[in-house]
């Protein structure tokens, strides 16, 4: 048996793992993969990859490509959700802040520097024209430290994936302000380059049960209640969800795309240099 671990969020985009996991897709093919949430999201993870902790991971696509161009050691295998992210722009119940406009000289809640809370901040200040250089930031950790710092006015605002939050909207713990999805497609699948040496087979076909199970994810009988009950969600949240998510079908990530999403995130000063496309991304397919 070969070992592996691969994290991501627990979140209902990953329940198609969850599904495959269960019924011992990956022992049938003599792998033990062994799943671990990473409830501090993208900037945890590029962490775990980096330390060795974890060798697959679910990763937001702007997270894992700034930390690829800062050093981290691996690869890009393929696009995961190649739909965009809907982040809900959060204020507390509490909060005078009532709009967009009014967000701009505020305290940013994000997970960590380099995580999707963090880099879409700086996404959803470039759109609304304000200086990148003066955003302000409160370092929270996760989900439950953006809750806490805004019922307690550590900070003034979070984001986080809208559909996650929606029940903090509904309970009345956040109110939200707006939304912003990301200009690319969401999710990628990063391995680490030593694991990609040395078990590149392996690697191949975890992404080949996953890619099998995600095609006709929508497909399963019941499955918006199924994922309502599990997640704590109301049932015309997931359904709506459903309908705008598309996973990817295999097709490996194309340096093209790479170019392009570091043309914006150059941008949105994320990155200050654009590096060669293909030191991102590992082709499984060739």
């Amino acid at each position: 048996m070969t070992d592996l671990k691969i994290g991501g969020v627990p979140e209902h985009f990953n329940y198609p793992w969850y599904l495959t996991l269960k019924n011992k897709e990956y022992t049938k093919e003599n792998i033990n993969l062994r799943w671990q949430d990473y409830p501090g999201g993208t900037g945890q993870m590029c962490k775990a990859l980096r330390n060795g902790t974890v060798d697959i991971a679910l990763v937001l696509t702007e997270g894992i490509i700034k930390d690829i161009a800062a050093g981290n050691p691996s690869k890009i295998v393929q696009t995961y959700v190649k739909t965009p992210l809907i982040w809900g722009i959060h204020v507390g119940a509490k909060s005078t802040f009532k709009k967009i406009e009014d967000l701009e000289k505020a305290t940013i809640a994000i997970s960590r520097f380099g995580s999707g809370s963090h880099l879409m901040a700086i996404v959803n200040a470039y759109n609304q024209g304000w200086n990148i250089n003066e955003l302000n930031f409160k370092v929270v950790g996760n989900l439950q430290g953006g809750i806490d710092a805004l019922t307690n006015g550590e900070a003034d605002y979070f984001m986080w994936e809208h559909f996650t939050t929606k029940p903090l909207v509904d309970d009345g713990t956040f109110r939200r302000v707006d939304n912003c999805p990301t200009p690319w497609p969401c999710f990628v699948i990063a391995v680490r380059n030593e694991v990609l040496e040395n078990n590149f087979d392996e690697v191949k076909k975890v992404l080949d049960i996953i890619n099998k199970e995600t095609a006709d994810f929508k497909d399963i009988d019941n499955i918006d209640e199924i994922l309502a009950k599990r997640y704590e969600q109301k049932l015309k949240d997931i359904q709506k969800w459903l309908k705008i998510t598309e996973w990817n079908d295999g097709k490996p990530m194309t340096k093209n795309l790479i170019t392009r999403i570091q043309n914006k995130m150059i941008r949105f000063n994320v990155i200050e240099e654009k590096k060669n496309s293909g030191e991102f991304i590992k082709n499984m397919y060739i």
